[in-house]
């Protein structure tokens, strides 16, 4: 008795050797260093074993804020004009108007890219948008999408670390491409109002911006530190509150239980014995 093989549409676990580490189209992306600092040995078994972990299933409907928050500031951005959101917050900047900005804001075509000489990692991170000062000084910005209770004023939980980190390897990106980038990052917070009497087929959401003091300062330590752990032959420890580790572990033990029982009844199956595809 075997079972259902097929491929899910949103995970295939290996990849080709070319998109490891060492292969021509590896790219060490904002998030990949973020799982590196989540877990070592995830990091390790994506990108140089090649298998990565199972994804999340794809929020659409934060996909569908980011395309009109896009689209939104894409307007402004061709005329060269202020959105009321930068107005509300007294902000002097408009929407960054560059030939670079669609290569930057898709993943597929890499976003931002940088060589670290250091290390000879390659680099890259989609932004969400860029913003601009009259004196020239970039503004990184990324859109956000929830439904939570009360005004968003602020991140200050302790998961919102990889939000900061996101944005901080963004500016880190952008001043290795010799732009001038402000300390000063956004999100553009949308959040779906859930106190109306009725839903009648339409959310309304409250837009809020959240400035963040940015500190790039880690990244070159990291990614360093990435190399080292890329370069060896050793399986790096795995974190300690790290779900996916004690799941591996957890499983690979049971599976081995299984594997014995499997190989005799497969060396000599009995007639109408049903075996078990490991």
């Amino acid at each position: 008795m075997g079972y259902n093989r097929e491929m899910s549409d949103f995970y295939s676990p290996d990849r080709g050797p070319n998109w490891n580490y060492g292969g021509k189209n590896w790219r060490l992306s904002r998030s990949k260093i973020s799982l590196f600092l989540e877990c070592a040995r995830c990091f390790y078994i994506d990108n140089k074993l090649g298998t990565k972990r199972p994804p999340g299933f794809p929020f659409n409907l934060n996909s569908a804020v980011d395309a009109l928050l896009k689209k939104e500031f894409d307007m402004h951005r061709a005329e060269g004009t202020a959105h009321p959101l930068m107005e509300e917050y007294g902000l002097d900047v408009v929407p960054f108007k560059d030939d670079r900005m669609d290569a930057w804001r898709d993943a597929l075509k890499r976003g931002v890219e940088y060589m670290h000489v250091e290390t000879g990692l390659p680099i890259s991170g989609a932004v969400d948008d860029i913003w601009v000062r009259p004196n020239g000084e970039l503004v990184v910005v990324d859109y956000k999408a929830t439904s939570k209770d009360g005004k968003i004023t602020e991140l200050d939980q302790d998961w919102h670390i990889g939000y900061k980190r996101q944005l901080e390897v963004y500016q880190w990106l952008l001043r290795r491409n010799d732009l001038p980038v402000s300390n000063t990052a956004y999100w553009v917070y949308a959040n779906a109002d859930k106190d109306k009497k009725a839903f009648d087929g339409q959310l309304e959401f409250e837009i809020t911006l959240v400035p963040y003091e940015g500190d790039d300062s880690w990244v070159d330590g990291t990614l360093r530190d990435i190399k080292v752990c890329l370069d060896s032959g050793d399986l790096p420890e795995p974190a300690t509150d790290c779900d996916y580790c004690r799941y591996r572990e957890a499983v690979g033990k049971k599976m081995l239980a299984f594997a014995g029982k499997t190989k005799k009844s497969t060396s000599k199956p009995s007639p109408g014995t049903a075996t078990l595809d490991i």
